[in-house]
């Protein structure tokens, strides 16, 4: 275990983890990032990933033919990454994730099993947007009331 000095691309260690304030005052804090953003992200890629794997199942099952599973497992799989990626630009990530999960529940029609996984991953579209949001309102009142101590100093 190295204990590394302060010096001048490393700043002094303080207890609790974080670094040592800056000269002569404090760092002014730092805007929160998007819970919900971190969230449906990784819905969406988790989802890209079993969606792929389900294409690849339901083809070796031979549930529908191999065309067709394999052009719509690609297709949701390329949206899921398109949505999550759109994420960061606003709402329109949003708007393609909540189409991918109808489209997932759609594609039960030719691959009933896509039914459970549009289900499941429904629901944690539903939690992300939920519970990032409600983090996200306590993110950003705590910034507030930092923002406000930092400025009062």
């Amino acid at each position: 275990m190295s204990t590394a000095q302060p010096g001048p691309g490393r700043p002094a260690a303080v207890p609790g983890g974080g670094a040592a304030a800056a000269p002569g005052g404090s760092a002014a804090p730092r805007r929160p990032g998007s819970a919900r953003r971190l969230f449906a992200t990784t819905v969406l890629a988790c989802e890209a990933f079993v969606v792929f794997f389900a294409a690849l199942v339901a083809v070796g099952l031979q549930l529908a033919p191999p065309a067709a599973v394999l052009g719509a497992g690609g297709g949701l799989v390329l949206l899921c990454v398109l949505a999550a990626g759109l994420l960061r630009r606003g709402r329109t990530g949003y708007v393609l994730g909540t189409v991918v999960q109808v489209l997932l529940l759609a594609a039960g029609l030719a691959v009933p099993m896509m039914v459970v996984l549009g289900l499941v991953f429904g629901a944690l579209w539903v939690v992300a947007w939920r519970t990032g949001g409600r983090i996200d309102v306590e993110r950003t009142e705590r910034y507030e009331a930092e923002l406000a101590r930092y400025r009062a100093a």
